[in-house]
C-alpha cells in the first residue's frame, strides 16, 4: 500500500493498493477511484475487527457515521482518493498500543481495517460552542494506519509531564490518547458568546498535541454576511 497527498490548500489523499488490500472510510467520502474495487458497507467496519451494530451505534452517537465502507482492491490493484472538506492538511498516523489518538469529530478520513474508530470523549459545552452540540473526539486505537484531515495551518506542541495548555476547543484538532483533558471557564475575557467568561479546554502533558488555525464554525461565521438573504420579502405575497 502506498499513499500520496496531493495539492496544497484543499489536499487529496490517494491510496494505491495491491490485490486484495483494504481501507475503511466513512460512506460517501470517496472522491474518485479506479474501476474494479469491491465496496461493502457495514456497521462492523471501524471496529478493529471486533464488534458490530453496537460499535457502529456508539460511533454515530459520537458524531461519526453508523455505517463505514470497506474498499477492497481488485486483482490488478488500484487506487482510491479522498478529498478534504475544509482548507487544511492531511496527516498520516501510525496507530498501535503505544500510540492511540484522539481526533476531533469530522477529522477522520480513512484507515486500514485493524484500526478501531470509537467515541473517545463527548462533552456538552453550551450554546456558544459548535451551535450547542458540544465537542466530540473520536479515539483511534488498534493497529494500523489512519489518515485525518486538519483545518487551516497546524501548530504542534510536545507537552512534558506537569505542563498544560489552555486551548479554545475548536482549535484542539488532535492529541495522543491518555493525556488529561478538562474544560474550564476563564473569567475576565470579554467575548460575544459568553459575556465576561471564556470556555477553554485544558490539556495536560505528557503528550503531543496538534492545533488547527481554522474551525468550521469560524469559517461559517466569516462567510455568513456574504450569503444571499433567503428570508422572504414582506411584499412577496402581495402580487
Amino acid at each position: 500500500m502506498q499513499t500520496r497527498i496531493m495539492g496544497t490548500t484543499m489536499p487529496v489523499l490517494e491510496i494505491t493498493m495491491g490485490p486484495g488490500e483494504q481501507v475503511i472510510a466513512e460512506g460517501g467520502d470517496v472522491a474518485w477511484l479506479s474501476p474494479g474495487f469491491g465496496l461493502d458497507t457495514s456497521t462492523r467496519f471501524g471496529s478493529g475487527g471486533r464488534g458490530g451494530f453496537m460499535s457502529g451505534l456508539k460511533r454515530a452517537l459520537g458524531g461519526g457515521q453508523l455505517f463505514l465502507t470497506e474498499y477492497t482492491a481488485p486483482r490488478e490493484g488500484g487506487f482510491v482518493a479522498f478529498a478534504t472538506d475544509l482548507p487544511g492538511t492531511i496527516r498520516e498516523l501510525r496507530v498501535d498500543a503505544a500510540d492511540e489518538f484522539m481526533v476531533q469529530s469530522g477529522a477522520y478520513m480513512a484507515s486500514t481495517p485493524q484500526v478501531e474508530v470509537s467515541v473517545g470523549l463527548q462533552k456538552k459545552l453550551g450554546a456558544g460552542i459548535f451551535g450547542g452540540a458540544g465537542v466530540v473526539f473520536q479515539k483511534l486505537a488498534g493497529t494500523g494506519t489512519a489518515w485525518v484531515q486538519l483545518a487551516g495551518e497546524i501548530t504542534e506542541y510536545d507537552l512534558p509531564a506537569g505542563r498544560s495548555m489552555l486551548i479554545h476547543p475548536g482549535h484542539l484538532a488532535l492529541f495522543r490518547a491518555g493525556m488529561g483533558l478538562e474544560f474550564t471557564s476563564v473569567r475576565g475575557v470579554k467575548n460575544k458568546l459568553f459575556g465576561d467568561s471564556l470556555l477553554l479546554a485544558e490539556i495536560h502533558g505528557p503528550g503531543h498535541v496538534w492545533l488547527q488555525s481554522m474551525t468550521a464554525e469560524k469559517l461559517a461565521s466569516a462567510i455568513e454576511p456574504y450569503l444571499p438573504d433567503r428570508t422572504p420579502s414582506s411584499s412577496s405575497g402581495n402580487g
